[in-house]
């Protein structure tokens, strides 16, 4: 039962928005309760604004009554959380009505967008204008916000895949309904607003991504001209060993500038759970597939212990360069390096079956995975990624997936290590002896968003309809994270099971407390996101 204040919040919701955009109906608000591990935050009521005034509005009268509400643009936060707020009693903020594409400088090479525009949504857009501009996408669904992935630190694929340092231009909506600007984009007629990210004065976008002081509700997104010549490049290590020199030769290709793209390398686990799901056959139904059992599937469909993957942009001259570079470093260190063009992939889709019938090698399944993961280089969403959260299902992946809606288990840690051999050899070791003892697949991803670092995202997938693996799971992510960061390795995104374990130092959570309490003094905004504590403040729904 709601108190008075949660009564007269909704009634006053209600007469900004429509009753209809009010949403109560027990069946939709579990299905934003949901994620893809065990919660347990009820969510009294789903706000859903279609402009920047309605927002505005929308954070008064949470400020006014002191009832906590949670901004989210499309949920699709799967492994991380999805769209449940980190603490109970969170009005939802749905940001997903607000899908406008407000400008879009073909010149300059930028878009700006709400919070609702998803990849999809941008893609179709630039095909639609026959646009000479590459987007960057994410390897999660078509269907994620792009503003969300940003304030997130997320990143792709492309020149451009580290998106948060390809933004500028915030439009913010603070506790209090009042709006910012940021960069230059807070002068009238400012003809830098959407180019230069700094501006004048101190830099503010930052306070605004992985925080809760206010909710983004515009922002610009830089796009890449579409290059005269593309080329993806793929190799494969088969045994373990190679891995160290080849993160040294990749370290040295990206600081020298001959790599612009990030670069994407998968254990054969992360690649098996690309291709198929698990393996009952093979295992004779127990858990986990055991290395020795992942020596033979990886014979079958010829992948590597280590598989890699990154994009070459430029010129025809310029990725002939750089191909011979990349010739050069990796020679005696992978056991295959190919470079692949529109034309070879259309070959080898158009030669698939004949190789079959000739060679008996099954080239269908590897094109299968190729062909996302070579558009995913030049910027095309793609939902192939995501049927690897079906990895220990036992019924088959729906044409739609939806993670939350099947109980799919999946639980990402994502820590940043420098790229050196040795710390990647460290943290590899550590994630393979912790998941295989806790009876999961070390499922690992090895991406160079620079030339310094590298993000090692870790995925724990599991059945959560099968009794007590909601628990196991979480028991692993607990061990694996407290090993890891014992280790000096810190994740660069946070689930929202452990958010309040970011402080670091002393001082570094008391300044968050106090911008906190000079911005959101009601303390109602996302309460216990990216927070140094728990806010006492945080209003229960139910009554006094």
């Amino acid at each position: 039962m709601l108190d008075a204040n949660w009564r007269s919040a909704l009634a006053e919701w209600q007469a900004v928005l429509g009753s209809e955009s009010v949403i109560v109906d027990p069946v939709q608000l579990a299905a934003v309760e949901t994620t893809t591990f065990f919660t347990e935050q009820k969510v009294p009521a789903i706000l859903r604004p279609s402009s920047r005034e309605q927002v505005q509005h929308c954070l008064r009268i949470a400020t006014r009554f002191e009832v906590p509400i949670y901004p989210r643009s499309s949920g699709k936060n799967w492994g991380y959380g999805s769209g449940v707020p980190p603490q109970n009693h969170c009005a939802i903020l749905d940001l997903s009505r607000m899908n406008r594409i407000l400008d879009c400088n073909e010149k300059l090479a930028y878009v700006t967008v709400e919070p609702g525009v998803t990849q999809q949504q941008l893609y179709d857009f630039l095909t639609q204008q026959k646009s000479s501009l590459w987007m960057d996408a994410t390897g999660s669904s078509p269907h994620t916000s792009l503003i969300g992935n940003t304030m997130e630190r997320g990143f792709g694929h492309t020149p451009q895949g580290d998106h948060f340092a390809h933004s500028c231009g915030l439009e913010v909506v603070l506790p209090s309904g009042d709006v910012v600007e940021t960069g230059y984009s807070r002068f009238p007629n400012s003809a830098a607003g959407p180019l230069y990210r700094w501006g004048v004065g101190p830099f503010l976008d930052g306070l605004f991504s992985q925080s809760n002081f206010g909710v983004v509700t515009r922002m610009t997104i830089w796009l890449m001209p579409a290059p005269a010549h593309f080329e993806a490049f793929l190799f494969r290590c088969d045994r373990e060993a190679q891995l160290a020199p080849v993160i040294e030769a990749l370290t040295r290709l990206r600081l020298s500038g001959t790599i612009q793209s990030t670069v994407h390398l998968g254990n054969d686990y992360k690649v098996l759970s690309s291709i198929q799901q698990f393996p009952w056959d093979v295992t004779q139904h127990k858990t986990p597939l055991l290395p020795a059992q992942m020596d033979l599937l990886r014979a079958r469909l010829q992948f590597g212990v280590w598989n890699g993957s990154g994009g070459l942009y430029g010129t025809k001259a310029q990725v002939a360069c750089s191909r011979r570079e990349i010739r050069r470093a990796l020679a005696g260190k992978v056991n295959q390096l190919r470079f692949l063009d529109d034309r070879m992939l259309a070959l080898s889709i158009r030669f698939a079956k004949p190789i079959k019938l000739f060679s008996g090698w099954d080239l269908s399944k590897t094109v299968a995975l190729l062909q996302p993961l070579y558009g995913l280089l030049k910027g095309i969403p793609t939902d192939r990624p995501l049927r690897s959260a079906y990895w220990r299902k036992t019924t088959p992946i729906p044409a739609q997936p939806d993670p939350d809606r099947d109980r799919c288990g999946l639980l990402w840690f994502a820590p940043i290590v420098p790229s050196t051999a040795d710390d990647v050899q460290k943290i590899r070791q550590v994630t393979t002896e912790t998941l295989l003892a806790a009876g999961f697949e070390p499922m690992i991803s090895l991406t160079m968003i620079t030339g310094r670092a590298i993000a090692c995202v870790i995925a724990i997938s599991f059945d959560r309809d099968i009794p007590g693996e909601d628990q196991r799971a979480m028991a692993c992510y607990l061990s694996l994270a407290e090993k890891v960061t014992s280790l000096g390795y810190y994740s660069y995104r946070l689930g929202i099971q452990s958010m309040e374990e970011m402080n670091g130092s002393a001082s570094y959570g008391d300044l968050l407390r106090k911008l906190k309490s000079a911005i959101d003094p009601a303390g109602i905004l996302a309460p216990g996101r990216y927070e140094a504590a728990r806010n006492p403040v945080a209003r229960a729904a139910g009554a006094n």
